[in-house]
């Protein structure tokens, strides 16, 4: 049994996966009780009268070789937030054990824990040093009752990657005692992609999704992958047939091989138009810093930020305004938008 599978919940280790209906292409289904007819205007190849497959296994195994792993390394989830859910769910008994963050960083992974009812320990990023990690403090902070870890890298919302050798150091430092789980929402866009090296610990866990690079925002498709034996304990997790049909055909679509060459492309040019908007808004006087980038974002600190929010209103825009965060005053959120959307948010930075 590897360290991670000791550190999850003892209920969840004892449970029995929920056993659906069986599921066998070109046998007639009547042990669903589903409808015999699709409804009007139903595109889909396999009908929606039908559930889908209880896991979706063929879109897994695309989705698998998408990623460079194993079938049975990778647990599809609806975006990598229900992933977030899941591993909150499988290692924190409520009122008992508790995650370790790292803020500022994405929001959900404290609204989950605060669902289940886990404890939040949390070691801020160090602002001046561009937003790095404090390994010392997170490995001073951490518990018996502390389970996971959760770094994003790139980090939301500052943009930054965290240095892979040190997610190999708390891995090492923490088997046994938590898991690290590192959230890659945004690693198409960073220089490298450590994720596949990364994994050679049994104790961390990586988040993928496809709503980013893939442009595949509102189908919510994401992936938990780890450890085989981790990953076939956390789908129990999962109810059955969370994946809806038309959903799983637009994924099988978008992981056409022969359409590599063009998603290629648009992260290469998103990361040109990164590069133009941050020297851009460096040199505008409501700018006072543009901090480096490895996502499709970038954080700036403001001079005015509630004047910058309203300039860009104004102008049709909405950024994220995170000047209250305590970690992140006077700061803002950019997305990188099209050429044409970063001029004209740019053209109303200036007027400004």
């Amino acid at each position: 049994m590897s360290n991670a599978i000791g550190l999850v919940r003892p209920e969840i280790r004892q449970m029995k996966p929920y056993r659906s209906a069986e599921f066998i292409n070109g046998l007639v289904r009547l042990n669903a009780n589903e409808s015999p007819w699709p409804p009007p205007a139903d595109v889909t190849a396999t009908g929606l009268n039908r559930y889908p497959e209880p896991r979706p296994w063929t879109l897994t195994a695309s989705l698998a070789a998408h990623y460079g792993v194993e079938s049975g390394q990778l647990l599809l989830t609806r975006g990598s937030s229900e992933a977030i859910d899941v591993v909150i769910r499988a290692f924190c008994r409520a009122g008992q054990d508790e995650i370790l963050i790292c803020p500022p960083t994405f929001g959900m992974y404290e609204t989950y824990a605060q669902i289940q009812g886990a404890g939040i320990r949390r070691v801020p990023l160090l602002r001046e040093a561009g937003f790095a990690l404090d390994v010392d403090g997170i490995l001073g902070q951490w518990q018996p009752a502390t389970r996971l870890l959760f770094i994003c890298s790139p980090n939301n919302p500052t943009g930054n990657s965290i240095p892979a050798s040190q997610i190999h150091q708390l891995a090492e430092a923490l088997a046994g005692r938590g898991v690290v789980v590192v959230d890659a929402a945004y690693v198409e866009f960073a220089t490298t992609d450590p994720s596949l090296e990364l994994l050679r610990h049994d104790n961390l866990i990586v988040l993928r999704t496809l709503s980013k690079a893939r442009a595949l925002a509102g189908v919510r498709c994401g992936a938990l992958i780890a450890g085989a034996e981790l990953v076939s304990l956390l789908g129990c997790v999962l109810p059955p047939y969370t994946f809806p049909t038309p959903c799983a055909e637009a994924v099988q679509r978008c992981l056409d091989p022969q359409d590599a060459q063009a998603w290629a492309a648009r992260v290469a040019r998103l990361g040109s138009e990164r590069a133009r908007l941050a020297a851009a808004l460096a040199g505008l006087p409501l700018i006072r810093r543009v901090w480096p980038s490895e996502a499709n974002f970038l954080l700036v600190e403001a001079s005015d930020a509630p004047r910058v929010l309203d300039a860009a209103r104004k102008a049709g825009i909405l950024l994220r305004d995170f000047s209250r965060e305590p970690e992140l005053s006077g700061c803002i959120r950019i997305t990188v938008g099209d050429p044409a959307e970063n001029d004209r948010l740019l053209n109303a930075l200036a007027a400004s």
